[in-house]
């Protein structure tokens, strides 16, 4: 049996609609839009078919290998009629979904040299008697020999073939200044052109080609941009007050004030000590000293703040009412997911000597306090930044929404004709993608093989045509975007990305990998364009908490209950056990509606599961980023100066703490109090860490 690789499934279905009709063009040059990861061409390139091909039927490849001969050759056949050519301008005429039909008309002494030129190639390897191999054979002597192996028209085919590639592009990219893209197509079969082919004789050639569409823009009264102030309404999830909140206190926790405690004064929670601690491993009883814990688990000269969910728990309840130089007996446990095995879970005793307290004062976050913590921004604007940062935490779970309806409104003040190529490419890719996914599924690759058919491939085609219509529009109206307003995509970003894909690809073949870092870029530029729009535009947001899917209980309770109704249908009910049906029926509704509860939770969950892990991911990845953009070297004057101004405001230690936390060389330790504490993440925390200043 034969295996298909995802690699041949795509070939195969990209190879579907492949005609011995049409002829290409040369590779695009250079690129201005990458929708769907297909370049546009800024700028037009010689053609890179090869001149030595006379081959039949009527077929050229698109060959990236030219020799510069090659090149002077074709120069050459038509050099002589450059000005008649002039003279002759082609004719273009627009056709739907950005298609247009050219005629080009071909001077005689163009159609006189590109048949001479190719019966001197042919000459050059056909065998015909009373002639030696290379001599110069007329033209009719060839013609009637490969008439007699049922080419007659041959010479004439490959002569039309060579003046299409030779003036087709140039019309359609000089003349008419427009990009094609796609195979060409003529209008009339190849034969019959050739059948009223005479050399010497001017020949018109009409040709319907795809090219590359414009964006049309509407004009919006009072709008500097078309695609400012878009109007749209989603609906998502409100607004996480309590981690907002938290993030509040954490802010201004960081700027708390400090003065010694009177002398006599019980440690309160808010207050600050320094301590010496020494620690044990707890007995069974979890209050005996065993041994000694590790010097890391322990130590002098330790600040501890007194607040909930700071440290392990019970050091800060066992130290509330202390006084300087009194020492405790507190009793701890270590946290599950501590790094260091031997002392995650476990119970602990320490002894602690209180030697300093302070009172601890934490300011409100006013305007004066906003400008030490920002330059620039008062407390309205510290809580903004605050908000948005923390909400953009969240964004997995809307992010979707949002992007659809500005799409939507987007569409309103836009227009543009998608070619049928780019329709047929992208539908291509997507039902090889299908494809690969019934193999990985178990489909057997002989079922596969059946499915791949020029029919089937239609009928997908027609089901995801407006879909894939849509997308293409948003994404060239986002490339389009990008280009007016200089949004570009950071170099790292794109190799963060490839490497993640690259690993979870796990040694797949993942194709051409700067066709994939094309991708990659564009999906990152689309969602660099949308978080423009949204900036810029007038949304209009509806917050609804989570709803339990109602119809997705009824639904389920409905379907158990006819598999119940089916099991008792036939059965022969008397009047002694009607009461019984009876029962049993209700038994088996309540069943039913216990199940769906339960089935409906359980989904529930697994959907609260996935989001958490998106919005987790985009936390790690936005850290990376921010990371990276910290490391970037060098940086613009003006870059250095915002990052002076920043850390001018701040005193030495918190510099340096922000200095290495920006660079990634520190984390922030997790608050075990704060909703969304993950105990997982203690894994991440070290023991020498545990009694570290917040």
């Amino acid at each position: 049996m034969f295996r298909i690789s995802n690699v041949a499934l795509a070939l195969v279905v990209a190879g579907m609609s492949v005609k011995n009709t049409s002829f290409a063009f040369s590779p695009m040059a250079s690129t201005t839009s990458t929708a769907f990861g297909i370049s546009r061409a800024s700028s037009s390139s010689p053609s890179t078919a090869p001149c030595d091909n006379v081959s039949f039927p009527f077929l050229v490849t698109n060959n990236d290998v030219t020799t510069t001969n090659c090149k002077k050759r074709q120069m050459q056949l038509f050099m002589a009629t450059a000005d008649e050519a002039a003279a002759v301008p082609s004719k273009l005429v627009r056709k739907p979904e950005s298609a247009v039909e050219i005629t080009l008309t071909a001077p005689g002494t163009a159609t006189k040299a590109a048949y001479d030129k190719v019966c001197a190639e042919v000459s050059k390897t056909i065998s015909i008697p009373g002639f030696r191999k290379g001599a110069k054979i007329p033209p009719a002597v060839i013609e009637n020999a490969m008439s007699a192996k049922g080419g007659r028209n041959s010479l004439r085919t490959q002569a039309i073939q060579a003046l299409l590639n030779q003036l087709l592009e140039p019309a359609l990219k000089e003349e008419h200044n427009l990009e094609p893209i796609g195979q060409p197509k003529l209008v009339a079969p190849v034969e019959e052109l050739a059948q009223s082919f005479k050399p010497g004789e001017s020949i018109e050639m009409v040709v319907v080609c795809d090219v590359w569409p414009d964006i049309s823009w509407s004009t919006v009264e009072g709008k500097e941009k078309p695609y400012y102030g878009l109007k749209a309404s989603y609906t998502r999830n409100p607004f996480n007050q309590a981690r907002f909140d938290q993030a509040m206190k954490d802010l201004a926790e960081r700027y708390a004030v400090t003065e010694a405690a009177p002398e006599g004064k019980e440690l309160a929670m808010g207050d600050s000590c320094i301590v010496d601690m020494t620690g044990f491993m707890a007995g069974e009883d979890g209050k005996t000293k065993g041994d000694p814990l590790p010097d890391a688990a322990s130590g002098d000269d330790v600040e501890i703040v007194l607040g909930e969910g700071r440290y392990m728990n019970g050091l800060v309840e066992g130290l509330v009412g202390a006084k300087v130089g009194e020492t405790r007996t507190v009793y701890v446990s270590f946290p599950n997911g501590l790094r260091d095995k031997t002392l995650a879970g476990k119970k602990a005793v320490f002894d602690v000597t209180v030697k300093e307290a302070s009172i601890r004062t934490v300011p409100e976050i006013d305007d004066e306090l906003a400008q030490r913590i920002r330059p620039g921004l008062d407390a309205e604007g510290i809580k903004n930044e605050l908000r948005k940062a923390v909400d953009e935490q969240d964004s997995g779970e809307w992010i979707e929404a949002r992007n659809k309806a500005l799409s939507k409104a987007l569409a309103e003040v836009m227009d543009v004709e998608v070619p049928d190529t780019l329709v047929t490419n992208q539908a291509r890719e997507k039902y090889a993608q299908m494809m690969a996914e019934f193999r990985t599924q178990g489909m057997d690759d002989e079922e596969i093989k059946k499915l791949i058919t020029p029919e089937n491939f239609q009928k997908y085609k027609n089901i995801q045509k407006q879909d894939i219509v849509d997308d293409f529009k948003t994404s060239m109206a986002a490339d389009e975007i990008a280009r007016l307003e200089g949004i570009e995509v950071p170099a790292y970003q794109i190799d963060e990305q490839l490497e993640a894909v690259k690993k979870e690809a796990n040694g797949e073949d993942l194709g051409d990998e700067n066709m994939l870092r094309t991708k990659i870029e564009s999906t990152i530029m689309r969602r660099m364009v949308f978080d423009f729009l949204a900036e810029n535009a007038e949304l209009d947001v509806q917050y609804e908490e989570e709803k339990f899917d109602e119809e997705l209980l009824e639904k389920l309770a409905k379907e158990t209950m006819e598999r119940e109704a089916k099991d008792l249908k036939g059965k022969e009910v008397t009047n002694d056990s009607k009461v019984q049906v009876a029962e049993d029926q209700g038994n088996a509704e309540a069943e039913a509606k216990s199940a769906a509860e339960a089935e409906a939770a359980r989904l529930k969950k697994e959907e609260e599961e996935r989001l958490a892990a998106e919005a987790e991911e985009k936390k790690k990845n936005d850290r990376v980023a921010m990371i990276a953009e910290a490391r970037r070297q060098p940086k613009s004057p003006e870059e250095d100066k915002v990052i002076a101004e920043r850390y001018a405001a701040m005193d030495i230690d918190e510099r340096a703490f922000q200095i290495l936390l920006d660079l990634g060389m520190i984390e922030l330790t997790p608050d075990p109090d704060s909703p969304d504490y993950d105990p997982s993440e203690d894994e991440n925390l070290a023991p020498e860490n545990v009694f570290s200043k917040n």
